[in-house]
């Protein structure tokens, strides 16, 4: 990610959107990595050689800048993050003006005009349409405010509730105190200092372990930590153990289902769900979906389906009643109120899903054919699927930002899950590597 790219990409977006536009407002915002200032002004600077306003918001979580570009009446929204990856990687999230992830196909026309030239091209023919830039201070404010008018979570109820923040030196590091703070839960901010390289450092979402030894210390009710972009959550109960996305999603739809909130009772997650997630799910009445890896394929079959309640392990979940993409901030506040309303901790809430031993192989491959195509590969997963019979599965498929075969297993023991998982990783690393 270089600056020349980001200024193509701020003239591509403000020519798609503001086309029939007379100055169109562009939205843009950032996490707290050291080049995203380099990358920001280099976006504004394509938007405004477009013809087109930024607006620049600062450092606020992708959910929030989604959430301004659509109450502002923006016309996009971009987010210069690369989530929980390490500081030295970069990105760049774009937002219709509905505040929803673009679909494939708008996403490959920037692609396109980028790569082709033409975005320079329509910059070069609106020369005397110059935008300006602007600054934005009151977004973190009313993020903050709109995420209050989520929760039913009422200040004396909190103010006996002892959490901790794990802010992973990112996005929520200034907001996530003040919204905590603000509904009267007695807090703890870890990892609230970001100085442009220490995001995702060995905390956050990725890295929850030191969370979970400070939330049995302090004697916390539970933990929540986020990535760098404030998308995700994982949560830590009060006996410390890590809870994952599955799980929260399963905690979650049980009390939506109590509150008769979970709109056609139906729940969405991907493929890498849990085998247990969906197992809950159907004890507990509801209907699972299931969609290809990534939270824009949960948010498609959500809308297609009028579910209200979906995400993947990772943490990434998204409550559709109240904003229109996964927000961690949003998720931590499903979760306190499934706590409080049913006033039971979250070590007793999670059991309403019991997890399958699972095991994730990363294998470098040096192509990508269909997995179908490669006979040996075909009969390995075949024969461990056949083992498994209904007490597991199997998952092979490739990264789609790196070059890897990644094999996920599911089984009845970690040892068979283990020696299934490394069978058919072996078999991968034979063929492909």
């Amino acid at each position: 990610m270089t600056p020349e790219v980001a200024l193509e990409v701020g003239r591509a977006v403000a020519g798609l959107f503001g086309i029939e536009r007379s100055q169109a407002r562009i939205v843009i915002g950032q996490d707290t990595r050291v080049s995203g200032d380099m990358i920001v002004h280099a976006l504004a600077a394509g938007v405004c050689s477009a013809g087109a306003h930024a607006e620049l918001v600062g450092v606020l979580p992708t959910p929030g800048i989604a959430l301004i570009t659509r109450t502002s009446g923006a016309n996009a929204g971009i987010v210069v993050s690369a989530s929980h990856n390490p500081y030295q990687d970069n990105g760049i999230k774009i937002f219709g003006s509905d505040g929803f992830k673009l679909p494939d196909s708008i996403e490959t026309q920037i692609e396109d005009a980028v790569v082709s030239g033409k975005a320079a091209e329509s910059s070069d023919s609106k020369a005397l349409e110059i935008g300006r830039v602007r600054f934005n201070s009151e977004a973190p404010r009313a993020y903050v405010d709109f995420l209050k008018t989520c929760t039913a979570i009422a200040r004396p109820h909190a103010n006996g509730l002892n959490v901790i923040l794990d802010c992973a030196n990112g996005a929520t590091c200034e907001v996530a105190p003040l919204l905590f703070t603000e509904l009267g839960v007695a807090l703890e901010a870890l990892h609230a200092a970001p100085d442009g390289k220490n995001i995702n450092l060995e905390c956050g979402s990725q890295h929850p372990g030191g969370l979970a030894q400070r939330v049995v210390s302090r004697n916390a009710d539970v933990g929540l930590a986020f990535d760098g972009d404030g998308d995700r959550l994982i949560a830590v109960d009060d006996a410390g153990e890590v809870v994952s996305g599955d799980r929260i999603l399963a905690v979650c739809a049980q009390h939506l289902l109590r509150q008769s909130r979970l709109r056609n009772r139906t729940v969405v997650s991907t493929v890498m769900s849990n085998v247990g997630l969906g197992r809950a799910l159907k004890e507990m009445g509801a209907r699972h979906i299931t969609t290809r890896v990534g939270d824009r394929y949960v948010m498609e079959a959500m809308r297609a389906s009028g579910a209200v309640l979906g995400g993947e392990d990772s943490g990434h979940m998204i409550f559709a009643e109240h904003h229109t993409t996964g927000d961690g901030l949003l998720s931590a506040l499903m979760l306190i109120e499934a706590i409080l309303a049913q006033s039971q901790p979250l070590s007793q809430l999670k059991t309403i899903m019991t997890p399958f031993p699972q095991i994730l192989m990363n294998v470098p491959v040096r192509s990508k054919p269909m997995l179908d195509d490669v006979p040996k590969i075909r009969d390995a997963i075949s024969k461990v699927e056949k083992e498994l019979g209904d007490s597991g599965r199997v998952l092979v498929r490739y990264s789609g930002t790196e070059s890897l075969c990644r094999v996920m297993v599911e089984g009845p023991t970690d040892e068979k899950t283990r020696l299934f998982c490394r069978e058919i990783a072996d078999v991968v690393a034979r063929e492909l590597g």
